[in-house]
């Protein structure tokens, strides 16, 4: 007996799973944010939760949709976010993860994600992480048409307290064994006559298997990437946002300019 399919997870009034910002972008780069929104589609109400909760940390990153757009335009990269809240299905986590759809977010129960069933489950990823993924794939096989191996950059806020610590880090750089955009990026921050705090694989770590979009769509090509967090505090309004990317496209422009960065990473 075939299985039960579930209820189409998006209507005709849902925005689409993923958005294309400056799909025209001359640089040899591509920019994702996998937490860019708190929406949740109409089927699933609001996942049994208070309006406020959806405006909270655990719903999307803070300021990370404003500032993505921001530094694609400064850049002129291509850039895709993600259309729906991580709370519906998280997508910088594998499909193995168990907090891909997560039943508790920093001590708060998500009741919409109690119990799913395979079908409930299944339909989230075929609704939202799967054209995610393609949207990405997509874009990057069109740097690889062309003889492109592009920079990578996703880009990700924290929030200044987590399980009850706070987290004194003004932004994080998170890598793995590739160097050549983190190092001279964590350098250049450092050289900024501001002071700042940077951390080095914190708050969280590029080493992690829940990095699973650098990991998934960057490391395995061996072409150049980074993830970048941002404090949420420090770009939860206008002026934040524009200052931050800023700082960001004053780092990165000259890591970018780099002919010699534009090539497979072999491990050694």
């Amino acid at each position: 007996m075939p299985r039960p399919r579930a209820t189409p997870l998006l209507g005709t009034g849902d925005p689409p799973p993923f958005e294309l910002v400056n799909p025209d972008g001359r640089a040899s780069a591509l920019l994702v944010c996998d937490h860019a929104s708190n929406a949740i589609p109409a089927a699933l109400g609001d996942l049994g939760l208070p309006p406020e909760k959806l405006e909270q940390h655990i719903a999307y990153d803070i300021g990370s949709h404003a500032m993505t757009r921001r530094l694609a335009a400064l850049l002129d990269a291509p850039a895709v976010l993600a259309g729906y809240s991580r709370l519906v299905v998280d997508l910088n986590r594998s499909l193995t993860d168990p907090s891909l759809m997560p039943e508790v977010s920093d001590g708060t129960v998500i009741p919409g994600n109690t119990g799913l069933s395979e079908s409930d489950r299944n339909e989230r990823i075929r609704s939202l992480f799967t054209p995610y993924r393609k949207a990405i794939d997509t874009r990057l096989h069109r740097f690889h048409e062309h003889g492109v191996a592009p920079a990578f950059i996703a880009i990700h806020s924290f929030t200044p307290r987590m399980a009850g610590f706070s987290r004194p880090w003004q932004i994080g750089v998170l890598w793995d064994s590739d160097p050549r955009i983190p190092v001279p990026l964590m350098e250049n921050l450092r050289a900024l006559p501001a002071g700042l705090t940077i951390g080095d694989n914190e708050p969280y770590s590029g080493k992690h298997p829940a990095d699973y979009t650098i990991d998934h769509h960057a490391e395995s090509r061996g072409i150049p990437h980074v993830s970048i967090e941002v404090r949420q505090d420090l770009i939860d309004n206008e002026a934040g946002v524009e200052r931050w990317t800023g700082i960001l496209y004053e780092a990165l422009r000259g890591i970018l300019a780099d002919p010699g960065l534009y090539a497979i990473w072999k491990r050694s």
